[in-house]
């Protein structure tokens, strides 16, 4: 299978090009390197691996990427509330008038599986578990852009879209900006976390098991077509408190402070079901506590400056 992936040297999109060229599929890759990363170095033994160089809004590269394309993963992409409320001319045009473009380029036979989030569900009754039919209410530039780019897609036809839980986990191109690897490298750091809303729940899901997740979709695409699907880890819907004490389980001397003063930046509350999925016969298997002891690995290796989205 010939895939095309978009920011395909990003957190999510080095772990999964390197999974695809393992299993034997041609992938290329569009990415503008605007972090300067080197992540995708390893996959250049792979002779099926094809990097471009470029902007996934410049209507000419794209149309020369796409040809002969099966599959199309448009990871390209300002990720995270605050990168966008940073630029959000640039958010809009990357998140969404890409993706606009994309469609009208792409041929109706080319595939396309596409990563939302589910943070578009902003801020629900945490006794009512989310399903793929629940009101998306997004709080935030960036989950606004991304459940408007997963409505046209999904409009578009043979396509597939995940919304992602909260993603964790070491890659070959690290975050340090999402919340368990955040709040894990102020443990490691600091021996210290201070808490903003303790109580405010959301789901999560590892970044490896991301990758499987649209492996198993390219394998099961005619039966999951058409369809948008949660993905998390079905026991780690977990409140900031809950999250902070299973990185206490691995640093017995964190100080975990609440505080009643000021507020979380990012505001969604929810917990989610992830049972459609898990009925296609894939399940998030990855634990935050693995996640957590991996990247405790990690942090004794990276310099921090080089692993933050804003």
């Amino acid at each position: 299978m010939k895939i095309l992936i978009t920011g395909g040297a990003g957190y999510l999109g080095s772990t999964m090009v390197w999974e695809m060229l393992q299993q034997g599929h041609f992938v290329r890759v569009v990415d503008n390197f605007f972090y300067k990363q080197d992540s995708l170095l390893p996959c250049c033994r792979f002779e099926k691996f094809e990097v471009i160089r470029g902007d996934v809004r410049d209507e000419r590269l794209m149309k020369s990427a796409l040809r002969d394309m099966d599959v199309i993963i448009p990871l390209a992409c300002i990720v995270g509330a605050p990168a966008c409320d940073q630029d959000p001319v640039t958010a809009r045009g990357v998140n969404l008038d890409a993706i606009t473009m994309l469609l009208r380029l792409r041929s109706k036979a080319q595939r396309i599986v596409f990563p939302c989030t589910n943070s578009g569900y902003g801020i629900s009754a945490t006794d009512i578990y989310c399903t793929e039919e629940s009101p998306l209410r997004p709080i935030s530039l960036y989950g606004q852009l991304k459940v408007e780019a997963e409505r046209q897609i999904l409009d578009a036809g043979n396509s597939v879209t995940f919304r992602l839980a909260t993603v964790f986990g070491v890659s070959p191109r690290l975050r340090l900006d999402l919340l368990v690897n955040d709040f894990t490298y102020r443990a490691f750091h600091d021996r210290v976390i201070v808490l903003f809303e303790a109580h405010f729940q959301r789901n999560y899901v590892h970044v490896r098991d991301v990758s499987a997740a649209f492996i198993h979709v390219l394998q099961n695409f005619d039966r999951m077509v058409g369809q948008v699907y949660n993905f998390g880890l079905s026991d780690a819907n977990l409140s900031k408190r809950e999250l902070c004490e299973v990185i206490k389980e691995k640093i017995p001397n964190l100080q975990i402070i609440e505080s009643e003063f000021g507020s979380d930046v990012d505001k969604r509350n929810y917990v989610v079901s992830n049972a459609k999925i898990e009925a296609t016969g894939l399940r998030a298997s990855i634990s935050v506590h693995e996640g957590v002891r991996e990247l405790l690995k990690a942090f004794a290796i990276i310099w921090p400056n080089h692993y933050s989205n804003v």
